[in-house]
């Protein structure tokens, strides 16, 4: 497994799933041709096809290409090389940093399914705002978290932005579903468990890699046939970058920092800065110092008084940017606590508040601004004080990305 992508070569005239279908006229034809399934098992039962791929990320590389027609195809771990006979329209999603790429790539509201669409349709409006001329609407989409097999087959997507991985490891799926959906419906399309380099399944591990945040997008983009898209907007991805880079303060002058949003003071879930994956893809390229040590390993719990035995310099409240949070009662009832007031992120007014860790490409932009601010505002500018409403006014020569330049990528205008 690995944290890059390697080589983007090409590889031309791979048969589509409608093909396939056609030529076994209704049953898909030739284990090697399958993608998704690379040596899976499961106490499900199944077995057939699905069971080999000869595809191996870590030894073929990552390709798209135009086959014969319009047909084309797109590799990516642990789904192998996934074919594709036109552009995707509907798209299904379980996690919102692939339902982010979608909505960076102009496809947003193409989105038929995904994890709390409520919730998350409230968050990410919290940025639109900030990005003239551009909408959002997931409002009571389809809950995907822990989706039916007879729900997809009512979508009837034409792609399923997913890891077949993580469905596998549900409650209900097993080998045989994943193929059958896969070649009855579309195909899948994901990676879970690179959001903190988690374990995948066992059955998944010799086929699996895991990817930087960036690096799944701009497979995404092949996906939609949007390289040139996705190309500007990874442009003002690495300006920001190098702007941190250039005016980060050294390590020994970084604060310690944690995310965590203090609600239920005797269960306090707390995130590492600096963990691998793309869960802090917006925290570890700022290096601030780790709050908790080794003995406390990202997602663990903790009481008030841990959290004071760790007592970050700075607090990055998860969620504090959603409608329902209410920053100001979280700031209130942590001075109010005897423990909680004695923290330095609260004697100090840090606590701060932070979007979604499951951050697809134009929140990472608007995170990495904010994170900067909130933990160097000597070098990247006061972050103002947050309370409610959307993603705060920002004076222009003091913001660290181009908020008209990104509205208009993602509304094609590059």
């Amino acid at each position: 497994m690995s944290d890059n992508d390697g080589n983007s070569d090409i590889t031309a005239g791979a048969p589509t799933r409608r093909d396939l279908l056609k030529a076994g006229g209704g049953t898909v034809i030739g284990a090697g041709l399958l993608a998704g399934c690379t040596g899976e098992s499961s106490s499900g039962g199944g077995g057939g096809a699905e069971a080999t791929n000869a595809v191996n990320e870590t030894t073929t590389g990552e390709n798209t290409t135009s086959g014969g027609g319009n047909s084309y195809s797109v590799r990516m771990a642990p789904m192998g090389n996934v074919a594709f006979d036109s552009v995707p329209e509907s798209v299904f999603t379980r996690l919102t940093h692939l339902a982010g790429m979608a909505f960076a790539l102009g496809r947003g509201n193409d989105v038929n399914a995904m994890h709390a669409p409520d919730y998350y349709d409230a968050l990410w409006n919290q940025f639109t705002p900030r990005l003239d001329g551009v909408s959002l609407d997931w409002g009571g989409l389809y809950s995907s978290w822990e989706p039916s097999k007879e729900k997809l087959y009512e979508l009837n997507s034409d792609v399923h932005l997913a890891d077949p991985a993580g469905m596998f490891s549900l409650d209900g799926w097993n080998r045989t579903d994943i193929g059958e959906i896969r070649d009855n419906v579309a195909p899948w399309f994901g990676n879970y468990y690179s959001d903190r380099h988690a374990e995948p399944p066992a059955e998944w591990k010799d086929s699996y890699r895991y990817y930087g945040l960036w690096e799944m997008f701009e497979k995404v983009a092949k996906v939609f046939r949007e390289n040139e898209r996705y190309e500007a907007l990874a442009e003002i991805h690495r300006g920001l970058l190098d702007t941190i880079e250039a005016n980060r303060p050294p390590a020994n002058e970084r604060p310690t920092a944690v995310m965590a949003l203090p609600t239920d003071f005797d269960k306090i879930y707390v995130y590492k800065v600096n963990n691998p994956g793309f869960l802090t893809a917006h925290t570890r390229p700022l290096g601030a110092t780790e709050a908790f040590g080794d003995g406390t390993s990202s997602g663990d719990a903790v009481d008030m008084e841990g959290l004071l035995e760790a007592d970050p310099d700075v607090l990055l409240g998860l969620g504090g940017m959603h409608p329902e949070t209410g920053m100001q009662k979280v700031r209130k009832k942590l001075n109010e606590n005897p423990v909680g007031k004695q923290l330095s992120a609260v004697k100090n007014d840090r606590v701060y508040a932070q979007g979604a860790r499951y951050q697809g490409p134009i929140l990472n932009l608007f995170q990495l601004e904010m994170t900067a601010k909130q933990l160097y505002p000597e070098q990247f500018g006061e972050w103002p004080t947050y309370t409610s409403g959307p993603y705060p006014e920002i004076h222009e020569e003091e913001r660290l990305f181009d908020r008209k330049r990104v509205a208009n990528i993602i509304k094609g205008k590059f």
